[in-house]
């Protein structure tokens, strides 16, 4: 009988079992289709989740915060067009370098031929002066929320990087300075409460290596801190036929401590310091193209056999032939302090006090014996100062305004050491004048900025918003440009200075103040909880410049020539951002329209003697306008893609004042100047197109591996500001890979990857730019600055 009844008994409890498993299973069911109205058995609420997880992994895309609009967000809910990179996907793509960000952002070019010489540009607009130390880019750069002067700032290594963010289109109502393309802003990562150390150790190909080490904790219950080191070195992939030196390599090392002081919730301080150097010949000029020939002469060749030199002519051999000396020094860094305050009733204030330094030295020796070196030496110091109050949120009106104070002294010389054949290199002609002779042109610029900003969104209904911004900017620049009586001149030559570009010069005090306005309006509308629509209406401004390097034409044209004026930009973007497969896809997409009055870029005008000089101008009016797609999704648990694409026409509207091709330059009787209205607005391609994919998955309990790919391509362009079809740059695609391991150990790690970047080694490069200045001998023809070969490695990582 006791038998009897355990067997019913334990045929009861299978029964409530099998039960139990089917309502399980239609509970799943319904909470797959229905989310919001799963419910258990007894009736209760049940608590869902977006998507299944297993192993701890979610089937829904990570879900970011942005500071975009100096309030936490997530950006799928911000009406702007914004793109996020994350510090691990940059880490384990092996992403650290300036110039390596246009792998992975939509709309964008960066232009470098070496550290001094660095731009960027967002949506067409921006790649004009990189060279220019008298304006500021179109493009702002923010380092933890500190505004850098010039994009030189950021080329260095992009270590411990907690997030990356790109805004497109004119800015200034929200923060920092104003600027008319758009922002790029780098977060470092912060220092922690609990203790996140690392040491880190990559190998490669061609000599490369990095070393890096992360120390982060606290000190107590309301101090931390943050230490990082790193050094990165790697032979150059140019080759010197003269001597066999490598260029285009060197080193790297950075050291940056932070400390975070929060006694409680309602205030915050983080204080940073960082430095860093590099010692290398990056960007060593290779000779891209010799210009026309003309009547069966090139005059580039022709003087090239003059003087006994012989130049490697194809610039896919990565070679070049010269017995000059190339390198160049970068020392800089800096400190800030941003201080956060909760106040009552929800309002929050913010401080950011920052000042930094950037020093460059280099050595060009490429042209020798025409110039044993030449270049500009930098030294430029800048100190901001910015104070923000955000209201709070919920209601039906929030805002944010601030102030803005930015100060900048900077100060170079331009110096040209002329070798033993510098009269016929240049002018063809030996009167002995240039020989030998070192000219030298100090400038300086001080800048002083002054802004009031504000932002406003009214929350109209649960779907419209609207929000109207403004800001108003005061600046003053004064400086001072002049050339120094030549050294080692032969008296005897005097009448020739002028004709030569060396008679002293002295452009006396320069002055220009002008104020800037910035304005946005922008009307969003949900239509439902996974997608937004908006459309804005924007104005933005980059203020007027000097031309302080070197004198350029100002002793023939006056002083007048070295003012710059504002550039203006007006711009319109209809975009919606949407999610959807319970946010497992995202897919964002915008149309933009942008005109540019008195565009700020450089240009070759005609001087004395047949020597043309870069000088600074207002080109006239620029137009870009185009669309941007940007496609994000997990289709299956562990695989993450991305995908971006941007066609961008960018168009001068009026460039009458223009530099001349080669084609026209070089040919007899050549006019001073060409008209380059309704031509592409150089080094803008019109596809830019980016492909990402990273699969992880469980290998063992302790045990996880991924795998990334990338390929990033890019159309043709022009790359020198003349338009030239001897500049034209050759559309390319590149493709990047790596797989790692990662080993958990309680509450220690390790990661093991290898990876490889370029991995079809194709030749390209980062900038085409003119040389020779139309000079009588040589003609105009064109460098290059080369992109990075193929190097494969491996990078093991220790976590503790």
């Amino acid at each position: 009988m006791k038998a009897t009844t355990g067997n019913t008994e334990q045929r009861r409890q299978a029964r409530l079992r099998q039960r139990s498993l089917r309502i399980s299973v239609i509970l799943a069911a319904i909470s797959a289709a229905y989310p919001a109205y799963a419910q258990t058995a007894d009736g209760n609420a049940a608590i869902t989740i977006a998507s299944a997880k297993t192993d701890g992994e979610s089937e829904a895309l990570q879900t970011v915060t942005v500071n975009a609009r100096r309030r936490d967000e997530n950006p799928q809910q911000v009406p702007v067009a914004i793109t996020v990179l994350s510090g691990d996907a940059l880490a384990e793509q092996r992403v650290y370098k300036l110039q390596d960000l246009q792998q992975l952002l939509p709309s964008t070019t960066v232009s470098l031929a070496q550290p001094r010489q660095a731009s960027i540009s967002v949506r067409g607009i921006g790649n004009n002066a990189g060279n220019s130390d008298g304006i500021d880019g179109s493009v702002g750069l923010y380092l933890d929320n500190v505004f850098l002067g010039r994009a030189s700032m950021a080329v260095t290594d992009l270590l411990d990087i907690d997030q990356i963010e790109l805004l497109r289109g004119p800015q200034g109502t929200l923060f920092g300075k104003n600027t008319t393309a758009g922002v790029l802003n780098i977060n470092t990562r912060q220092p922690t409460f609990e203790h996140d150390n690392s040491v880190e150790a990559s190998v490669g190909s061609r000599g490369y290596y990095q070393t890096k080490a992360t120390l982060s904790g606290p000190f107590n219950d309301t101090w931390a801190g943050r230490l990082t080191v790193s050094q990165t070195g790697q032979d150059g992939n140019v080759t010197n036929i003269s001597n066999g030196e490598k260029l285009n390599g060197g080193t790297r090392r950075g050291i940056r401590g932070q400390l975070l002081y929060r006694p409680d919730d309602n205030f915050s301080l983080r204080l940073i310091a960082d430095y860093s150097e590099e010692n290398s010949s990056n960007g060593v000029p290779l000779l891209y193209s010799t210009g026309p020939t003309v009547n069966g002469v090139n005059k580039y060749l022709q003087l090239s056999s003059k003087l006994g030199n012989q130049p490697v002519t194809n610039p896919g051999q990565y070679q070049l032939n010269f017995n000059g000396n190339q390198s160049l020094s970068v020392r800089q860094g800096g400190a800030s302090a941003e201080a956060n305050w909760k106040l009552s009733d929800g309002f929050k204030l913010t401080s950011v006090t920052a000042w930094r330094f950037w020093n460059f030295s280099p050595v060009n020796g490429v042209f020798a014996p025409t110039l044993t070196n030449y270049g500009t030496q930098v030294n430029d110091h800048q100190f901001s100062q910015e104070v923000r109050l955000a209201s709070p949120t919920g209601g039906a009106f929030d805002y944010v305004v601030g102030a803005y104070y930015f100060n900048q002294h900077l100060s170079n010389q331009t110096f040209l050491d002329y070798g033993p054949k510098a009269d016929i290199g240049i002018t063809g002609v030996n009167r002995g004048v240039l020989n030998n002779v070192t000219s030298i042109s100090p400038g300086h610029i001080d800048t002083d900025s002054y802004a009031l900003f504000g932002q406003s969104t009214w929350h109209i209904n649960n779907r419209f918003d609207l929000t109207t911004g403004l800001r108003g900017t005061y600046e003053e620049k004064s400086g001072e440009v002049s050339r120094n009586a030549p050294l080692n001149a032969n008296p005897a030559t005097a009448p020739y200075w002028s004709a030569y570009g060396l008679s002293a010069y002295d452009s006396g005090n320069l002055k220009i103040n002008n104020f800037s306005p910035a304005a946005l309006l922008n009307l969003s509308y949900k239509v439902d909880q996974n997608v937004l629509a908006y459309g804005s209406l924007s104005h933005g401004e980059k203020s007027g410049g000097l031309g302080i390097v070197g004198v350029s034409n100002a002793p023939t044209l006056g002083s007048n020539s070295l003012l710059i004026a504002p550039e203006r930009a007006n711009a319109a973007e209809l975009g919606i951002k949407s999610s959807w497969l319970d946010k497992r896809l995202q897919v964002n997409a915008n149309v933009f329209w942008t005109g540019v009055n008195n565009y700020q870029a450089t240009t070759f005008l005609a001087g004395a003697n047949g020597v043309s000089l870069p000088t600074l101008i207002n080109v006239g009016k620029v137009r870009s306008r185009g669309a941007e797609l940007e496609i994000q999704g997990k289709p299956i648990k562990g695989l993450t893609l991305g995908f971006n694409t941007s066609f961008i026409d960018a168009t001068y509207l009026s460039y009458d004042k223009a530099p001349c091709p080669a084609e026209v330059a070089n040919l007899p009787g050549a006019p001073a100047s060409c008209n380059l209205t309704g031509q592409r607005v150089a080094g803008v391609p019109r596809w830019t197109a980016n492909l990402s994919a990273e699969y992880q998955h469980r290998v063992s309990d302790n045990v996880d591996q991924y795998v990334t790919g990338s390929y990033a391509l890019r159309s043709s362009t022009r790359g020198s500001v003349d338009n030239s079809i001897y500049s034209e740059i050759p559309s390319y695609g590149l493709v990047n890979l790596a797989t790692g391991w990662r080993i958990v150990q309680g509450d220690k790690s390790w990661d093991l990857s290898l990876w490889v970047r370029n991995l079809f080694d194709k030749r390209y490069y980062l900038s085409v730019y003119s040389a020779g200045a139309g000079t009588q001998a040589s003609g105009l023809y064109y460098n290059a600055a080369v992109g990075d070969s193929r190097t494969v490695g491996a990078t093991l990582r220790y976590n503790f």
